[in-house]
């Protein structure tokens, strides 16, 4: 494999150096991960990172890392671009919105699916005679163990805990930045 990217890379520079205008030469660093074919992918990555801050970083990793920090630059390149402010972090911060509505909307649907679950037992014990009072504790039991709080409080709490540490619906974007910042200040 390594051999035909040689040969495309003698045939046609690689994406990074045609944009720069230099020559491509054997050893590119960037060849590789920036095809001639895929012009914006470098562009995007360039205009956010600079093209040797790129090479900095490439020559720093390990050859089997690099694949993977290119597709990072690019994807944190295009979401700045996109969201100047924010970047990563606003799309992080709509994505942990979405997951507390869509976590709120399942726990409705498990109450409601336990409703009618209850509602069934006691329709059942009502048609089959059982109206005593073994019904009602067996229809409580019932209820005890289809409870979600009942069956994975361990799972429940640490829920929570990870959504904690996650903005919610209800949190300004701009204080959870803030919040990371301060964060990786006090972490140094």
């Amino acid at each position: 494999m390594e051999s035909n990217m040689r040969a495309q890379v003698a045939a046609s520079p690689c994406a990074a150096c045609r944009m720069l205008r230099r020559r491509c030469g054997e050893k590119c660093v960037l060849a590789p991960y920036f095809p001639s074919n895929d012009l914006h992918k470098f562009a995007t990555a360039h205009k956010i990172f600079g093209a040797s801050n790129i090479i900095k970083l490439l020559q720093d990793l390990p050859r089997d890392q690099r694949a993977d920090a290119v597709t990072s630059m690019v994807y944190e390149a295009s979401a700045r671009i996109r969201d100047p402010v924010y970047g990563c972090a606003g799309v992080i911060c709509h994505m942990q919105s979405q997951l507390c509505e869509l976590q709120s909307q399942l726990a409705s649907a498990q109450a409601e699916i336990l409703t009618m679950r209850l509602h069934q037992a006691n329709l059942l014990a009502f048609i089959t005679g059982g109206g005593g009072s073994g019904s009602v504790e067996s229809t409580e039991a019932l209820f005890h163990s289809l409870s979600p709080s009942h069956t994975s409080s361990s799972s429940q709490e640490s829920n929570e805990q990870y959504s904690k540490s996650f903005i919610c619906s209800d949190e300004d974007p701009q204080q959870f930045w803030d919040s990371l910042l301060i964060d990786s200040k006090t972490s140094f």
